[in-house]
This record gives structure tokens, C-alpha cells and sequence, in this order.
């Protein structure tokens, strides 16, 4: 997935790794917990649909249904920068464009 932020900074996120990484309260206390997050269908990782939610972030619907989480503009952006998932809201960031 390629997100373009405001200030001009392109991004590339692999989907699998996304959907790895979901936000939602689910996914994050599997991880939490030490437990896999499991998928269910070969289509979890496949973008259904991806609408703005507000100025926050991104809501993502997957191919297999799964459409809890938002991913935040700014954890977006840290882990483009850092290279490595950082999904936190620590206070806005550029949205996209």
C-alpha cells in the first residue's frame, strides 16, 4: 500500500505486514499475550477497502471481513521513518494527500 503523506513523503507498506499488525483491541491482545493472530481465509490479506476515519487515520476492511482497527496518520508515518511498525497515536501527523 503506498500512502503519500501532506508534507510529500511517500510511504510503501506490504500488506501482510499491515494486517499483521492490526490495531484493533483483538489483534493487539493476541500480540500482547504472546498468541498468534490468526487468519482465517487466504483473502486476510488482501485490501477489501480503505476509507479515512476522520483526520486520525485509516480504516482498512480486509478481504476475509476484518475491518476493527484504524491505523493512525502518525504511527503510520514513524514506521515508515523507523522501518518498523509503530501504530501508538502520539499526536497528529501530516495526513495524506
Amino acid at each position: 500500500m503506498r500512502v503519500v503523506f501532506g508534507d510529500g513523503h511517500d510511504c510503501r507498506f506490504e500488506l501482510e505486514e499491515m494486517r499483521l499488525q492490526c490495531p484493533c483491541a483483538g489483534c493487539r491482545s493476541a500480540r500482547d499475550h504472546g498468541r498468534p493472530v490468526t487468519f482465517g481465509s487466504p483473502r486476510s490479506f488482501e485490501v477489501a477497502k480503505a476509507e479515512l476515519h476522520g483526520a486520525w487515520g485509516l480504516s482498512i476492511t480486509w478481504g476475509d471481513g476484518h475491518s476493527a482497527g484504524v491505523f493512525p496518520w502518525d504511527g503510520m508515518r514513524r514506521w515508515c521513518d523507523e522501518g518498523r511498525p509503530s501504530l501508538t497515536n502520539d499526536g497528529p501527523a501530516a495526513p495524506p494527500r
